[in-house]
């Protein structure tokens, strides 16, 4: 896992906090992930549009599937940045977690405020050594996840977590 300075020294724009701590970002398996998923969804529509003018006797028609083979290579590079986006730091008092590449999100979920910490992993996340932590809070919208983790982080981190929710004796 990559580990970023509070600055943004590692070419992001450094609009995190200015205190002292490492911004971690999410395993670049994640990436690979969203990507593959990517492929799968774009390739039966550019094959069927490909193909389909082909087999019926007008190849000039074989044109539009041009279309979606271009949303997909932006797909790929727009997948790119946002995955990059992903971060999160630990704080003594909450945590901070920054998406975004137009639109920035920075979340910060007190650690007071935790009422259940949860790692989960899909078959596709199995497949790709990675899991997804999900923050609870009292209120719906304060809600976090941090997609993309290495497994034993995630654990790691749902333990921290609730070690430090139950210090501050909130929610967990």
């Amino acid at each position: 896992m990559e580990a970023v300075g509070a600055d943004g020294a590692d070419g992001a724009d450094g609009d995190g906090p200015e205190e002292a701590g490492q911004w971690r970002r999410v395993q670049p398996a994640l990436l690979t992930l969203w990507r593959a998923v990517l492929v799968m969804w774009t390739a039966p529509v550019v094959l069927v549009a490909a193909l389909l003018p082909v087999l019926l006797g007008a190849p000039e028609w074989a044109l539009p599937a041009l279309l979606p083979l271009a949303l997909a290579a932006w797909g790929w590079v727009v997948l790119g940045r946002v995955c990059r986006s992903w971060r999160y730091l630990e704080r003594a008092d909450d945590l901070l977690i920054s998406r975004g590449v137009m639109w920035k999100q920075l979340t910060v979920v007190p650690y007071g405020r935790m009422q259940l910490v949860e790692v989960t992993s899909g078959p596709l996340d199995r497949r790709f050594s990675l899991a997804r932590l999900q923050l609870h809070t009292a209120a719906a919208a304060t809600d976090a996840t941090i997609p993309g983790l290495a497994p034993d982080e995630a654990e790691r981190l749902r333990d921290r977590l609730t070690e430090l929710g139950e210090a501050r004796s909130a929610g967990l």
